[in-house]
């Protein structure tokens, strides 16, 4: 497995963090980062962020898991990080096929065979990494036990947006201009077009100026907004998802209470049908509450960790 670019010194994760070249199915190349554990060994945690995410972005995220014994392997999407670009401008947050992200999972997932990463393998799903994470364990991911922060089981947007943005996507899809960016967004880097005071991700400062320096300092892991075959297509799955049995895998799922980015109320009916799962809305919370506030993050850590645990010796007996 080929040696990847990493920017351990913004990640500031563990001093043990790596990242390594694999090639999908179809033959993109997606770049896997890992952090060993600091204590002993737990498992793994297969970390899938969302839709800005990629390897450094939870850098401290994973130092936390190692800390308390955990070690963690992140991908970068295809079209995000140092991955392959999917369109032709490399800012568009791009896709084809959803499917396609399930070549990335195979591909991470095989990656980790292969560095004998600790097991058991759990999961964190982070917005769309919710999503594509969920599609993957009704597949046979194999996994102990799950956590999703925020999943993106449907697109908050108003009536009149939904009405207009089925057609419209699926529109220019058919017309040859998926790549297009959906209306009002643009290749800009949000985290560095937007004050924190605006931001809709968090309300940690600390963290927020943390994205923001990674930003500054390597631009080339950084992505825009959506195109409209992305939005067609995440548009697509969200519906796909909402028609399916919940895996036989045990869950806990938290949610801000002020999400502007996923729907809620997709979440709460997903999670009110899966059985023996653990569901949390937070007040007063924005979209990221992994990285809010450090009162926020921290009890959504140790709530994790303490999940994580029941299932591992539930599994065991």
């Amino acid at each position: 497995m080929e040696q990847a670019k990493f920017y351990g010194d913004i990640a500031e994760g563990p001093a043990s963090g790596n990242a390594y070249w694999i090639e999908t199915d179809d033959g993109v190349r997606v770049r896997v980062g890992t952090y060993d554990s600091e204590a002993k060994a737990k498992g793994t945690i297969l970390l899938m962020l969302g839709r800005f995410g990629y390897v450094e972005r939870y850098g401290r995220v994973a130092k936390t898991f190692a800390e308390k014994g955990y070690s963690t392997a992140i991908i970068d999407w295809r079209s995000q990080g140092l991955s392959d670009r999917m369109a032709p401008d490399p800012q568009a947050g791009h896709i084809v096929s959803f499917s396609d992200y399930q070549k990335d999972v195979a591909a991470f997932l095989k990656a980790a065979e292969e560095l004998q990463l600790p097991k058991p393998y759990f999961l964190v799903g982070v917005s769309m990494g919710a999503c594509i994470g969920f599609r993957a364990m009704l597949d046979g991911l194999p996994v102990a036990a799950s956590a999703f922060i925020s999943p993106m089981f449907g697109i908050k947007m108003s009536t009149i947006q939904r009405i207009a943005a089925w057609p419209l996507s699926w529109a220019f899809q058919k017309l040859g201009m998926g790549q297009k960016y959906v209306p009002g967004e643009s290749g800009a880097i949000y985290v560095l077009e937007t004050p924190f005071e605006n931001n809709n991700l968090t309300h940690n400062n600390a963290m927020y100026d943390y994205w923001v320096k990674q930003a500054q300092a390597a631009p080339e892991l950084q992505i825009g907004g959506p195109t409209m075959s992305w939005l067609h297509e995440a548009l697509a799955e969200c519906r796909r998802l909402s028609t399916v049995p919940s895996p036989n895998v045990p869950c806990i799922t938290f949610c801000g209470e002020l999400d502007q980015l996923v729907d809620n109320a997709s979440i709460k009916r997903r999670m009110e049908k899966w059985p023996n799962a653990e569901f949390s809305m937070i007040r007063n919370a924005k979209h990221d509450v992994l990285t809010e506030t450090p009162e926020v993050g921290g009890d959504v850590m140790i709530q994790i960790f303490d999940f994580f645990a029941r299932a591992d010796s539930a599994a065991k007996r």
